[in-house]
């Protein structure tokens, strides 16, 4: 078993797919990641993951070797930065997290805006859940995190960046995508697909909008992250509502619409501790307007 296996075991769990692993996040061959799921599951001695026709299941055993193999790589780059440490000369650190996803679009932005103190000092880039980002937050893990404003977390404090409109996903083929926008009603009676209690930001957003629209929506599928919930939206022919930044990672054979009426949104904070005095994160707060206009502005361009 090689630290490679555990990479590309993660990628598919987290993906749903091994399409969506191999060609969105790990830019090789489906053939080629499959055989290394089977060399892995050769050297486990059971399957792993259950394939279907459009994505993959987790067996209890791969359920099982998922949390291991996360603490084996978590593990492995710890030892990796300490003898970085000893082995350079100490600078300081900054730690950045991204809510999974957008790193594509705010990191090489927050990274210009840096530029200058990037010589002096080491930044170090994660990207997670939600939830974990508020955690790391807390303990002193990370100095700045772009994700939800999460509750129950006095000692952060949040910076607005943008609220996030929310489109409705769905197959291409799918009978509603004959639409420009799409209402909650015409959702009603269609294989909903919804986030879990893992996201419970865009969760409650997504409840919320369904409870003020008149509607009851029960949902058929629930995912942990939005990778989950396209690959889910691909197998069982259904619908959701996601956040729009999702569009840039959708399938040929999935699509998005845009909500008709009053727009659901999601608000993408910078968070941070109170408490932390880094010059570093002082800067970056400094120049925040410059950084949400420069990625608005790529984000317009690229449209």
């Amino acid at each position: 078993m090689e630290l490679r296996h555990l990479r590309y075991f993660i990628a598919v769990a987290d993906a749903g797919s091994l399409t969506v692993a191999a060609q969105r996040v790990l830019h090789t061959s489906q053939p080629s990641l499959s055989r290394q799921i089977r060399d892995l599951e050769d050297e486990v001695g059971t399957p792993l993951l259950t394939r279907r026709a459009r994505g993959i299941d987790l067996t209890p055993a791969g359920r099982a070797l998922l949390d291991h193999a996360r603490s084996v790589l978590s593990q492995v780059e710890a030892a990796s930065e300490a003898a970085r440490r000893v082995a350079g000369p100490a600078k300081p650190c900054f730690a950045m997290g991204f809510l999974t996803g957008h790193e594509l679009t705010w990191m090489p932005e927050a990274l210009r805006i840096l530029r200058d103190e990037l010589p002096n000092i080491d930044v170090m880039i994660s990207s997670q859940y939600s939830p974990l980002l508020a955690d790391g937050l807390s303990k002193g893990k990370i100095d700045a995190a772009f994700l939800r404003r999460e509750q129950g977390a006095p000692d952060l404090a949040f910076r607005l960046l943008v609220k996030e409109p929310l489109v409705v996903v769905l197959p291409s083929n799918h009978r509603l995508a004959a639409l420009k926008a799409i209402s909650p009603q015409e959702l009603v009676g269609e294989i909903f697909v919804t986030v879990s209690q893992t996201a419970p930001v865009l969760r409650g957003v997504i409840d919320n909008y369904f409870k003020r629209s008149g509607i009851k929506i029960t949902p058929a599928h629930e995912a942990d992250h939005v990778t989950m919930g396209i690959s889910l939206i691909m197998s069982t022919r259904g619908v959701g509502l996601l956040p729009a930044y999702t569009q840039n990672f959708l399938p040929a054979s999935v699509t998005s619409r845009p909500v008709k009426g009053d727009t659901p949104t999601v608000d993408l904070v910078l968070g941070y501790k109170k408490s932390n005095q880094s010059p570093i994160l002082k800067l970056l707060l400094s120049r925040l307007d410059e950084l949400v206009a420069r990625t608005s502005n790529k984000t317009r361009n690229a449209a």
